[in-house]
């Protein structure tokens, strides 16, 4: 089945039981549209198209009927599918990994009623809603790449990561795949759509977690501290994406354990890439760190013993200086 005739199906699919209104997705059909009208600007014949070169293609300097249609309304699309996913996924987790009187409520919830199968079904969906976008947005840029003989379709790309918005690179979808890990409780996950099947797979001798799309893209989220050269411990996700133990983060910020990477100075920089402000958003991976410690138990223990160790040393030179300070 072709990629347009699979993502029309997904979307019809997606009306009956897709989530809420407030739902966004590419507009891969019409945005088609508009690439078949600007091959017919140079007066080809359209159906003749597929047999000419790439060169007789729109060669004009700047495109206005695509430009203008394309990459104003992408970066809108993607911004909006990225935020709208946010949201979801983080409604989702909340149930469960909630904590306090939350995970008293959710437990006596469960007692009259079973939904974890619910909440697995939920991220399966999560998880095809945002392959199949990215999908449709890979596959648009390439063919705006072809039929104008451009990189802009690249560019864009690059636009997107700078950003801080490309769909497959957010950290709620490593999350995600977490959580459904956790749901599955093994260490691969097959996940069967309407494009084909996807794939979580979590492998612990190489700290990383893979996800395989249908069209035999594979992407691997490396699970490795690029400060302690370890597995990520109690992890965190800067803004622009980097995975980081907390008290690694907290270190580079020339911050203490206890007070948590919110305290950041707004010009704190990320280690690896040197983006500054990325600390103000950081996602605490709290499904990343119930898969890790559930798969390598031994491990997590001893660094949770570590962590506390460095915590009780930090606070307690911290309020001798204070002590010192107020005297």
């Amino acid at each position: 089945m072709k990629f347009g005739e699979a993502f029309t199906e997904y979307l019809q699919e997606e009306r009956e039981w897709m989530l809420d209104k407030q739902r966004v997705h590419i507009e891969y059909k019409r945005l088609k549209k508009v690439l078949k009208s600007c091959r017919s600007c140079t007066g080809l014949d359209i159906s003749a198209y597929s047999e000419l070169p790439i060169s007789q293609s729109c060669q004009c300097p700047a495109c206005p009927l695509c430009d203008q249609m394309f990459f104003s309304e992408l970066i809108k699309e993607a911004s909006d599918i990225a935020k709208y996913f946010k949201s979801r996924v983080r409604r989702l987790l909340h149930l469960h990994v909630a904590t306090g009187i939350q995970r008293y409520l959710v437990s006596l919830r469960k007692c009259f009623k079973n939904d974890q199968q619910a909440l697995a079904q939920k991220g399966r969906v999560l998880i095809e809603y945002i392959a199949m976008n990215a999908i449709a947005l890979r596959k648009i840029l390439k063919k705006y790449d072809k039929v104008h003989s451009s990189v802009n379709g690249e560019n864009f790309k690059s636009r997107m990561h700078a950003e801080h918005i490309e769909l497959l690179h957010s950290p709620w979808l490593i999350e995600l795949g977490a959580f459904y890990l956790n749901s599955s409780q093994s260490d691969a996950g097959e996940l069967h759509g309407v494009y084909g099947h996807f794939s979580f797979n979590l492998n612990v001798t190489e700290a990383a977690i893979t996800l395989v799309l249908p069209d035999s893209m594979r992407l691997e989220y490396d699970l490795t501290c690029a400060i302690c050269l370890d597995f990520v411990f109690n992890p965190y996700a800067l803004r622009c994406g980097h995975l980081f133990c907390k008290s690694c983060a907290c270190s580079a910020a020339s911050l203490m354990i206890f007070q948590g990477l919110k305290a950041a100075n707004p010009e704190s920089n990320c280690p690896m890439c040197r983006k500054v402000g990325v600390y103000s958003k950081a996602v605490h991976m709290l499904e990343l760190d119930l898969l890790l410690k559930t798969r390598c138990k031994e491990y997590w223990k001893e660094r949770l013993a570590d962590e506390r160790l460095l915590m009780v040393k930090q606070s307690k030179e911290h309020w001798k200086l204070q002590s010192a300070y107020a005297i």
